[in-house]
């Protein structure tokens, strides 16, 4: 059997607690192990991590791929199949990037250590809050959303109404980042009102989106329709974003 390492001695060196973090080797070489049952699509990895990773994204996942940071498996389709391995894997690196502000690079050097069965040090931690990364999923009723963002019942009522928000008695865990980041933009005159068109652009690509998997045969609904959807929904994203920074001059 592989050996376990606990990351008591990494924590030591680490400005946060980070001891409640058990990996074995298998974990950290994710990577390159080669799993063959209980493999998740993109979808569930998402539904697995967003509570905790609210800016998780399809693209994102490819992205950290890309970097060779993780290494998923491909069914003979092209599908992207993650394992738990794979999953703890991908915790640790947007832990390190959230919470101790690392590059990409760096991650990488600690995630070789790992790999090699090594004791990593965290360089520079700088942690921004004391709360585990393994803290339960939980969703919030309105009244806790709004006293975590600082929005009044009015404005939280707008954001509703412009169908950007869920009209729901308790809202998942993300809601939180897209409630600030209406406040935000609602400090500089962009109000809920003035996003309805972003719901109506978003329910029309939706359409598109739906017409594109249907076309190659995937019925919505099912799990790999919604892998595909989401996969389809990165891609415009990037597409999005791109368009934006080259409006205003970004490169």
């Amino acid at each position: 059997m592989a050996p376990r390492y606990r990351w008591a001695s990494f924590a030591s060196r680490s400005s946060r607690p980070v001891s409640t973090l058990q990996k074995s080797s298998s974990v950290a070489a994710a990577g390159a192990h080669r799993v063959t049952a209980g493999l998740l699509s993109i979808g569930q990895v998402l539904a697995r991590l967003q509570d905790d990773f609210a800016d998780l994204t399809p693209s994102k996942l490819r992205f950290l791929e890309e970097q060779g940071l993780v290494t998923p498996e491909r069914t003979k389709s092209g599908y992207r199949k993650f394992s738990q391995e794979h999953i703890e894997r991908l915790r640790l690196i947007l832990t390190l990037q959230r919470d101790h502000y690392l590059p990409l690079k760096v991650i990488a050097e600690v995630l070789d250590d790992l790999d090699q069965g090594l004791d990593p040090v965290i360089p520079g931690a700088t942690p921004r809050n004391a709360s585990s990364v393994l803290a339960p999923k939980r969703v919030l009723s309105s009244d806790e959303l709004r006293r975590s963002t600082g929005a009044s019942s009015r404005f939280l009522g707008e954001a509703i109404a412009a169908g950007l928000l869920p009209a729901a008695e308790v809202f998942p865990h993300d809601a939180v980042a897209q409630l600030t980041a209406l406040l935000r933009l609602s400090e500089r005159g962009i109000t809920p009102r003035h996003l309805r068109s972003l719901r109506v652009a978003a329910e029309r690509e939706a359409e598109l989106i739906s017409h594109a998997v249907s076309t190659r045969g995937v019925k919505s609904g099912t799990p790999l329709g919604a892998e595909d959807a989401l996969e389809l929904a990165g891609y415009l994203d990037t597409v999005r974003s791109g368009v934006l920074r080259r409006r205003f001059g970004g490169q």
